[in-house]
């Protein structure tokens, strides 16, 4: 499944070893994959989720954190209770579930691993148009 493999790549993207790491950067990172998969496979941004992501949490009113992780400098921080209000409830129920995690548990780890991943995924300052596979393998090289 798509989330899979993206949870996959963005564990190792973050040093998190794949598939393993319950609560540790490799967890969130999957939980982070498998909500990319979800909104996917819900149309969300074609092979490239990452745009339609970043969209829904600037219209959820954070604009100042995503900016700052596409962006050069420091990142913001996020809560999981922002992520909630920004992501599509069935996509973060779909998340958790592939996880096995309650949709908080889900989003406090997504909130937690977010600002960096997409700040190693943007790392030109916008993002890649690509796919979301072919940009994380790329910054594994």
């Amino acid at each position: 499944m798509a989330g899979n493999d993206l949870g996959g790549l963005l564990g190792g993207l973050l040093g998190g070893g794949g598939q393993q790491g319950g609560g540790g950067g490799g967890g969130g990172a999957n939980i982070l994959g498998a909500l990319l998969g979800a909104l996917m496979s819900k149309g969300g941004g074609g092979s490239n989720p990452l745009g339609g992501l970043l969209d829904g949490l600037t219209k959820a009113g954070l604009t100042d954190q995503t900016q700052s992780w596409v962006g050069p400098g420091e990142n913001q921080p996020v809560t999981g209770e922002q992520v909630r209000q920004a992501v599509p409830d069935d996509a973060l129920r779909q998340a958790a579930e592939q996880a096995g995690v309650s949709p908080e548990q889900a989003a406090e780890q997504i909130a937690q691993v977010l600002p960096g991943t997409v700040d190693q995924l943007t790392p030109n300052g916008q993002v890649p148009t690509e796919s979301l596979a072919d940009i994380i393998r790329k910054q594994q090289l």
